[in-house]
């Protein structure tokens, strides 16, 4: 039997120090093999052409050509799997969000203070996600691709105009992991202004939770913004947990309000799927929708499970439009999905089980 060939990576960074720290991180996996570094895009370019790596490794600032320009031409040219090296700043989080609606994989946050002695601390996570974007589908883009990432000036001119005070109703619950920026952003852009609210739990750190929710509402005719603890969950609004919090849902005598805690990782993340969806399951019952799309790992799986157990509505991504199909194959596994479905196809399907929802607690009513 032939040894299995070795995942081959190319890291591009201006530091001499973060390239030689990558370099260290990566070789401590057998399965994965530096093949080489390049200190700028140029070079980068020549090296692809010559090593033909895997997966490439890729720091957001570099000189002579920035990473998100030089990352439009590879995904236009020669589209690869890619890892985006960031920091965890406000400018760091607009470019790696950016980066990901170019095409690239996932990022890996760099430390803002003493890189050498705390980027250590990423290596496990580090191989995980080289390991994760070689498996990954990866797709060109087309040849206008330096309009993929959208403006301010692109949001929509409808939105909800006043806060929808509907009771009880039902809830919408979405979970993400890798490829998830982009995938809330297909669905959410899809949806109406007065869709019923929206909680989301999108691994995300808590550097990018913000810039992030402000994207998702300038692409939204819906109201997106950053969970706050205590907040009455109104139609025509979206609400994206932190990242350093879990965010639940709960009831408040006829309405549902948001909970923020800042309890232990569940499946590692925080925030976590598994408990936003237990949470909807437990207060929301048949009254819900659960929407698990790509991600790496398992959770939210059983979260889903547990919410059609309750008799909420269950959709999942399917794999073909998924960068990562791990989360929602997890979840198709145990039984949790009533629907596979294409991100394209998501925002409708969650619409017609909330209006069936809606028909049928108006029947029980009258």
């Amino acid at each position: 039997m032939e040894p299995r060939r070795r995942i081959r990576v190319l890291i591009v960074d201006d530091s001499a120090l973060v390239r030689q720290l990558l370099a260290e991180m990566l070789g401590r996996d057998p399965a994965l093999e530096v093949v080489g570094t390049a200190s700028d895009a140029h070079i980068a370019r020549e090296r692809i052409k010559s090593l033909n790596p895997d997966v490439l490794t890729l720091d957001v600032e570099m000189p002579r050509m920035d990473g998100l320009t030089f990352l439009r031409n590879l995904m236009r040219l020669r589209p690869m799997p890619v890892v985006m090296v960031s920091s965890l700043t406000e400018r760091g989080a607009d470019v790696t969000l950016d980066a990901l609606a170019l095409g690239a994989v996932d990022y890996l946050p760099k430390p803002r203070v003493d890189v050498a002695a705390t980027l250590r601390d990423y290596t496990d996570e580090l191989i995980e996600k080289v390991k994760t974007a070689a498996a990954c589908r990866v797709r060109a883009l087309p040849g206008g691709a330096a309009t993929a990432v959208e403006s301010p000036s692109a949001a929509p001119a409808s939105r909800a105009r006043s806060p929808q005070l509907r009771t009880g109703g039902c809830v919408i619950a979405i979970g993400a992991s890798t490829g998830g920026t982009e995938a809330i952003k297909e669905v959410l852009r899809r949806l109406p202004a007065d869709t019923p609210p929206i909680v989301i739990a999108q691994h995300i750190p808590k550097a990018f939770s913000t810039p992030f929710a402000r994207r998702m509402n300038e692409c939204s005719r819906m109201t997106v913004c950053e969970a706050e603890d205590g907040q009455q969950l109104l139609a025509g609004h979206a609400y994206i947990a932190p990242g350093d919090r879990h965010l639940s849902v709960a009831r408040n005598g006829a309405r549902y309000v948001g909970r923020l805690d800042d309890g232990a990782p569940v499946n590692r993340h925080k925030p976590s799927v598994d408990v936003l969806f237990r949470s909807v399951a437990h207060s929301a019952g048949r009254q819900a929708v659960g929407v698990l799309l790509t991600g790496m790992g398992k959770d939210g799986a059983q979260g889903l499970l547990e919410m059609r157990a309750a008799g909420a509505g269950t959709l999942a991504q399917d794999e073909r439009t998924s960068v990562v199909w791990g989360m929602p194959g997890e979840a198709v596994a145990l039984g949790a999905v009533q629907q596979v479905l294409s991100i394209e196809e998501i925002a409708g399907a969650l619409l017609r089980l909330a209006a069936e929802m809606d028909i049928t607690r108006a029947g029980q009513s009258a």
